[in-house]
Parts: structure tokens; sequence; C-alpha cells
């Protein structure tokens, strides 16, 4: 059996990132975008009025008073000039007409006429955006996976499609003869295909493509057919069949470039990867958490990579245990727990059934707490690493 750590490693190590292409700024979210978006304007792309008011020159007083000659609102500039004793009503967002220096905001004003007198007690002002004070026409945005406050900031750069990374496309193959569809009518001895269902919804929201293909029997033949139907996908990923008993084919198939097969951990011993007649592919456990627990610690991660993600590895946090829990053995334990909110870091607890096959569990779980190899006894109140599920 090889660690966490290492088994991670050579997973990723399978995992390149893919190529670029095109995506319309409206479709872009959530996307790893691959190359760096450069601004071609300023932005604002002239000064402008950050308040409602009266653009005025110079620095006037409290008393002084203004000849109003026009004015100038969020797109509709003032085509003309602003000179001594001359003042434009101005509106947030408005180009600063020519000659102006500064607004004063309409609070500070008593309005008379066409005329304008200002009152005592005038703020400093000026109360003017310059140009190019957000961004200037040149600067970029650099490679990141696209929030949609990136997207309003490339909407501003005036930029309407960015270079992206390619989605990778996973196919998903459950396998097994005890399985069988949601909606279908199992036989006594078989049981509901549930994996696939959190797999895919997991590799989807981390930006990927999924293929769901037909559940393989535990015959080659099946097997290998339905492995054919992967043809084309970026990743590969099998659920089930890769253990050691005589229906656990997944590890003999023909093509199979085996980089390892087994790891320190529980839940999710019997975990495989490889390459598959040159394609990455990943072998989850059969049992559901296990094979949930893997697809968070291997599979996302590998699906992060090929997006072109540069720290795809997960990343731990910390928390202050709640309870008392007894020294760990050789594998690395990831328990399913509870977070709860405590001042500082938040407490978290583990469930005390942590069986492989619960999946009722699982779904009240909102966090792992990671148990490293021959971690000693932890007391209440001690720091501990998780991982949010």
């Amino acid at each position: 059996m090889i660690s966490v750590e290492e088994a991670l490693a050579r997973c990723l190590a399978l995992a390149a990132p893919l190529g670029p292409e095109t995506a319309p700024l409206a479709q872009a979210a959530g996307r790893w975008m691959s190359a760096p978006a450069v601004a071609t304007r300023n932005q604002p792309p002239f000064a402008a009025s950050a308040m409602d008011g009266y653009a005025v020159q110079g620095n006037p007083g409290p008393d002084d008073n203004f000849a109003v000659i026009g004015e100038a609102g969020a797109g509709h500039a003032f085509a003309g000039q602003v000179g001594p004793g001359q003042a434009v009503r101005i509106f947030t967002g408005a180009p600063l007409p020519a000659g102006a220096t500064r607004v004063i905001i309409q609070e500070d004003v008593v309005k008379l006429g066409d005329r304008i007198l200002l009152r005592d007690g005038l703020d400093a002002g000026p109360h003017v955006r310059p140009q190019g004070q957000d961004f200037r026409a040149g600067d970029s945005l650099s490679p990141r996976r696209l929030r949609p406050n990136d997207l309003a900031l490339l909407a501003a750069m005036n930029i309407p499609a960015v270079t992206v990374t390619r989605k990778p496309v996973v196919a998903l193959i459950a396998t097994g003869d005890e399985l069988v569809m949601p909606g279908e009518d199992p036989r006594p001895d078989q049981i509901i295909a549930s994996n696939s269902f959190a797999l895919k919804a997991m590799i989807e929201a981390e930006g990927g493509t999924v293929r769901l293909l037909p559940i393989a029997r535990d015959n080659e033949a099946e097997l290998s057919t339905v492995l054919g139907l992967a043809e084309g996908a970026d990743l590969i990923v099998t659920i089930g069949g890769a253990s050691v008993g005589d229906h656990d084919l997944v590890g003999r198939t023909a093509g199979l470039d085996q980089s390892f097969w087994k790891i320190a951990m529980r839940p999710g011993k019997p975990l495989m990867a490889g390459r598959l007649n040159g394609t990455p592919m990943l072998g989850l456990p059969g049992n559901p958490v296990s094979a949930i627990v893997c697809g968070h610690l291997f599979l996302l991660p590998m699906v992060r990579a090929m997006l072109g993600d540069p720290k795809p590895a997960p990343q731990p946090l910390l928390a202050r245990l709640t309870v008392d829990l007894p020294a760990n053995g050789p594998r690395a334990h990831y328990m399913r727990s509870r977070l709860s909110r405590t001042e500082g870091l938040p407490g978290i607890t583990p469930f005390e059934r942590q069986d492989s096959a619960l999946l009722s569990i699982l779904g009240q779980a909102d966090a792992l707490l990671i148990r490293p190899v021959e971690d000693g006894p932890r007391g209440a109140g001690t720091t501990v690493d998780y991982l949010p599920i």
C-alpha cells in the first residue's frame, strides 16, 4: 500500500492540463481562463463625476455663485467648456466637462433660477473619478477560475470572449452484477447504483463534463464493451471491480498500465490509477462512501489539474475537536463529521458510525476529519485538519 500523498501525486502526474478554446463571456462562468485577458480601454474612460451636483472650475468657497450653463448626464456629455463663474449640472457617472476641476454636491448648493449659491460648510470634494482610476488599457487579468466578479471586470475591459481550458470529458462507469439504475425493479440480491450520481454532480460542479455510461456487468466481454464506449474521453473513472475478488475485473483489463493499486487509507483502500490505452484512468472502490470520499481526494484534483488549476490538491482547513478520540492505526482515516459554530475555529464532531456503506451518515456530514497514519489519541479541544464536503 502507498500513502495518500503518494497516491495523489501519481494521480496528478496522469492529469495534464487540456488545450485552450474560446468561450463567449456570457458562457464563461466557472471556466478556467488559461491566458491573461488584456483591457482594451481605460475605466472610467474619462474623468467622471462621483456624485450628483454641479461641475465647476477652481476651488470655490461658501457664498460663491455660478451661472448654470448646461447639463451632463451618464451617456450624455456636455459639449461646451466650463469657465470661471460657470457651472454645469452633472449626475453620477457623467463625463466631467472640459475646464471643470471638481463637483460641488447638490446638498451644498442653493438653486436660484439659473444660478447656484454655495452654502456654508462646503465639503472638500473633489468628487471626481479620474480617467483610468479602476484600470487602464493594457492592464491584464491573470489566469483563474472565473467568478461572477471576474466576468463583470472582463466585460468592463471590453473583452467579449476569453481563452479557457477545454472542459475535461469524464467517462463514468459503474461495474457489478448487483447494480440496477434508480427506478428499475431490483431482484432481492441487487442494489441501486448510487455512486455515479454523486460523482457526476461533483465533477460537473468542478467544471468537467460527464458521460454516464451503462453499468458494466461482471464479465470481461461486457466490461470491454462499456470501456469501448469511453473512447475519446479525457479521463475514465470506474466504480467497483478494482479489488482482488474473482469478479473484480477492472484491474485485469487489457491495455491497462497500472500506476498503483491500494492505498493506506480508510475508507477507500482498493483505489487504482493508471492509463488505459493511453487515457488516464481512475478505479474507485465500490462501497458508496469509499467512492465518494476518494472522489473528493483524488478524482476532483485530477479534474482541476486538467482544467489548469495550479493548486489542484485538496486544501485542509482547521477545526477543534468536540470529543475525545482514540489513537489511529496504520491507515489515514477520513472520518465523516459535522461542523458546528464556535468562537474562533469551528467545532468538529465525527459520527460514531463510520462504516463505508452508510450513505445516510454521509448525507448528514459536511466535513471529513483527517486522522493521519498512527496518529495518537486526541482530546476534545485539539486542533485538527479537515476537508469540507
